[in-house]
């Protein structure tokens, strides 16, 4: 079993109102020297099998097709890990 997270951004030039309400409000709670706030998704999905080229495509088209809107988003797929199975002898 292996985990692949999708990352969702919006696009540089689309405003984000939340990021920008984080951003205000980082100084008043203290925090400094921030000058930009962007927010988006994280997606992490247990794949069943290995993770080869084709499992990629798929989880790709996946986010092209439903976990981001692609008009104002920008995504990433990456493999995060890779699960190694042992059995403990007794």
């Amino acid at each position: 079993m292996a985990r692949v997270v999708v990352d969702v951004m919006l696009k540089p030039e689309i405003l984000d109102p939340q990021g920008q309400a984080v951003q205000r409000a980082l100084p008043r709670l203290g925090f400094e020297g921030i000058s930009d706030v962007r927010q988006g998704k994280r997606f992490e999905l247990e794949v069943d099998g290995p993770v080869d080229e084709a499992a990629l495509a798929r989880i790709h088209d996946l986010a092209e097709s439903f976990l981001a809107n692609t008009v104002i988003e920008d995504f990433t797929v990456k493999v995060e890990s890779e699960a190694v199975v042992a059995e403990a002898s007794k």
